[in-house]
C-alpha cells in the first residue's frame, strides 16, 4: 500500500523534480558534446527547442487527449 502522507508525497515530488533536473543536465552535456563550438546561449536555445518538440511530448507530458486552453464555453 502506498504511503499517501504529506511527507511521502512531498518526497516523491522532490524526487520527480530531481530527476527532471538530472535529465536536463544530461541533455545539456550531450548538446555540448555534439556542438563544441556553440555558445551557452545557443546550447540553451537547443535545450528549450528539444523540450518543446521531443518525441512523445508534442502536446505536453500529460496523459489523455489534449484540449485548447482556456477551454471554450458553449
Amino acid at each position: 500500500m502506498a504511503d499517501d502522507s504529506p511527507e511521502a508525497m512531498a518526497a516523491r515530488l522532490r524526487t520527480a523534480f530531481d530527476l527532471c533536473a538530472l535529465g536536463e543536465s544530461m541533455r545539456l552535456a550531450q548538446l555540448r558534446r555534439e556542438h563544441p563550438d556553440a555558445q551557452d546561449e545557443e546550447i540553451e536555445a537547443m535545450l528549450v527547442a528539444w523540450l518543446e518538440t521531443r518525441p512523445g511530448a508534442e502536446h505536453g507530458d500529460g496523459w489523455g487527449h489534449s484540449i485548447s486552453w482556456p477551454p471554450s464555453h458553449p
